[in-house]
């Protein structure tokens, strides 16, 4: 690849760090990049490719949220494990899923959040837990599978659904939540990679530079968001599903 290639993804990677620790959606940047920038390599090494840096940059981003917002973790271990073999399920079949079949599905749910975030302005301002511990231990298992699933099959809009979940269904507040989702957000990746390292769809080279910028672009964006609080993650929410909307959105009507 030429030097302004290489540069061209970097930037893309970094800023994608930032965008997902904040309130998650950083594919929304991240994977369109690397479509456009190695377009000629097949399908399955992008999406394998693309899980390197967002692994890395995740676990950054959680390691900053952890020094300041403790996450339940017994909640967290109930939604990552299913989310850890519902992204590894979901990788096997990446290569031959028609992605078509998500596009209109996601900018309606998209849609949907948005507008229930917006029409409820503090909601996930303060914490309000919903149901029992072992309901709410049960719905995130639910939640986690199906979410894990769909990271690994197609992935945008991963961290955007998961945060949404927790604030609206759970009863978090957004910061909360924003941790909470890195966390489970890692099982997820984890996943995806072990599936896609099994069939040799990773690029590492790529990858772990990629890593580099998206660790710089997390740490960066997880502590604005602590600074900023529950209220700053709701605003970069509304805005990163907005712009995921039109851009899923877009590749559905010019497929």
């Amino acid at each position: 690849m030429s030097f302004a290639t290489w540069l061209f993804l970097a930037l893309g990677a970094g800023f994608a760090g930032f965008v997902d620790a904040v309130a998650g959606g950083g594919g929304l940047v991240q994977l369109p990049a690397l479509l456009i920038g190695i377009s000629d390599k097949p399908i399955p090494l992008i999406l394998g490719t693309n899980k390197v840096p967002s692994i890395f940059g995740t676990s950054s981003a959680a390691i900053s949220y952890f020094k300041k917002v403790k996450p339940d973790l017994r909640l967290t271990s109930y939604m990552a494990i299913p989310a850890f073999i519902g992204s590894a399920s979901g990788a096997r079949l990446a290569a031959s899923f028609p992605k078509e079949v998500f596009r209109p599905l996601i900018v309606f749910l998209l849609v949907g959040v948005a507008l229930y975030i917006w029409k409820k302005p503090e909601l996930g301002l303060n914490e309000k837990l919903r149901f029992t511990p072992k309901q709410r231990h049960l719905i995130v298992s639910a939640l986690g599978l199906t979410i894990g699933f769909y990271d690994g099959i197609f992935g945008p809009g991963t961290g955007t659904f998961l945060v949404f979940l927790l604030v609206g269904l759970v009863g978090y507040a957004f910061l909360k939540a924003s941790a909470t989702a890195k966390l489970v957000n890692i099982a997820t990746n984890l996943g995806a990679i072990i599936s896609f390292q099994i069939t040799g769809h990773i690029w590492w080279r790529l990858g772990l530079v990629l890593a580099i910028a998206n660790v710089t672009g997390a740490i960066i964006g997880s502590r604005l968001a602590i600074r900023g609080g529950s209220p700053l993650v709701r605003k970069v929410f509304l805005l990163v599903t907005t712009i995921l909307i039109a851009k899923v959105g877009y590749d559905w009507l010019a497929s």
